[in-house]
């Protein structure tokens, strides 16, 4: 499967979407397509962790005071669940690779 959770709002989304072959990809867009409990169970089986698909930028993560909260895994999925902005982004899966977040090296490979 090759696919990419992104938020079109999202500047970095835009800018590294802009600068990549998304042919063969196929595009959710996490506001208006929530992501799913069995397609976060399968990013999961990817990265054998929620807390490294969670943003810790989002706004409600300061808003929610959550960096003050000791989080578990389970609370990871629940609040990605819950709410599109906890989900780092973009997330791309190209098979059995995950490449989460924007970093530029790894944006790179694609």
């Amino acid at each position: 499967m090759k696919k990419i959770y992104y938020l079109k709002t999202c500047d970095t989304c835009r800018r590294i979407l802009k600068n990549m072959d998304t042919s063969g990809y196929i595009l959710q867009e996490i506001k208006t397509n929530p992501i799913t409990v069995k397609q976060l169970e399968e990013l999961y089986n990817l990265t054998k962790s929620y807390e490294v698909l969670f943003s810790k930028r989002a706004k409600k993560y300061k808003q929610m005071d959550l960096k003050s909260q000791h989080l578990t895994e389970e609370d990871f999925k629940q609040f990605i669940l819950e709410e599109y902005t906890f989900l780092k982004r973009p997330v791309t899966v190209n098979e059995k690779d995950v490449f989460i977040g924007n970093l530029q090296k790894k944006v790179s490979i694609f």
